[in-house]
C-alpha cells in the first residue's frame, strides 16, 4: 500500500514541478518587454548613443522593444514623455533618405548618432535591395556607421528600414508620408559569389 501512494506521490510531486516550470516559463515569454539599446558602430569599435532630436534641442532616447520575448523583429521607438514613438524612414526626393521619429501631432523629430565630442550625425536610409533598406550613420567624412540593436543579454541585431508594399508610400503616420517602418532583426550572413 505504502509503495502505491509513494508512486501516486511521487507522481504527484512530478506534475507539480512540470506545472510550476510551464507556468514560469510561460510567464517570462508573456512578460514585461525587454528594452534593447540602440547604437551606432564607429569603424574605430567605439558605440554611438543613437537619439532623437526635437526642434529645441531635448534629446530621448530611441530603443528596439522585444515584445513579450519575440524576438523574431523588434520595433523601434523613441522614447518620449513615457511614450513610445514611432521612428520611420520618410518619403523623399533625397539619395539618402531620412530617418525620423513622428509625434502624434506629426512633429518631427530627428535621428542623430552623438559622438563623444558632441557632434551629431545624420541617420539615414543609404541603400535599398529588395524590400530592405540600410540603415547608417553618417560621419563626417561620408563614411556609413552600422546602426544596431544591442540587447541585455548581449545580442546584436541589424536595424534596416522594412519595405512591406512597392508603393513609394508605405503608410500614412499622424500625417507625415513613411517610406518604410524600421525594424531591429537577427544579422543575416551573406556568402558572396
Amino acid at each position: 500500500m505504502q509503495t502505491i501512494q509513494g508512486s501516486i506521490l511521487r507522481g504527484a510531486i512530478g506534475l507539480l514541478v512540470a506545472t510550476y516550470v510551464f507556468v514560469v516559463a510561460s510567464a517570462r515569454a508573456a512578460g514585461a518587454d525587454t528594452i534593447w539599446h540602440i547604437k551606432a558602430v564607429h569603424p574605430e569599435g567605439r558605440l554611438l548613443d543613437v537619439k532623437a532630436i526635437d526642434k529645441q534641442g531635448n534629446i530621448y532616447d530611441v530603443k528596439a522593444i522585444e515584445v513579450h520575448g519575440n524576438r523574431h523583429l523588434l520595433d523601434i521607438k523613441a522614447m518620449v514623455g513615457g511614450k513610445r514613438i514611432p521612428v520611420k524612414v520618410l518619403v523623399s526626393e533625397d539619395k539618402l533618405q531620412p530617418v525620423k521619429a513622428i509625434l502624434d501631432d506629426g512633429t518631427i523629430l530627428d535621428i542623430k548618432a552623438l559622438t563623444s565630442d558632441g557632434k551629431r550625425l545624420d541617420v539615414k536610409g543609404v541603400q535599398r535591395s529588395g524590400a530592405i533598406i540600410d540603415i547608417k550613420a553618417i560621419g563626417p567624412d561620408g563614411q556609413y556607421y552600422g546602426v544596431k540593436a544591442i540587447s541585455p543579454r548581449g545580442n546584436l541585431y541589424d536595424v534596416k528600414g522594412i519595405k512591406m508594399t512597392e508603393d513609394r508610400v508605405e503608410a500614412r503616420v499622424h500625417g507625415v508620408d513613411v517610406a518604410a517602418h524600421i525594424k531591429a532583426l537577427p544579422q543575416v550572413i551573406y556568402e558572396g559569389d
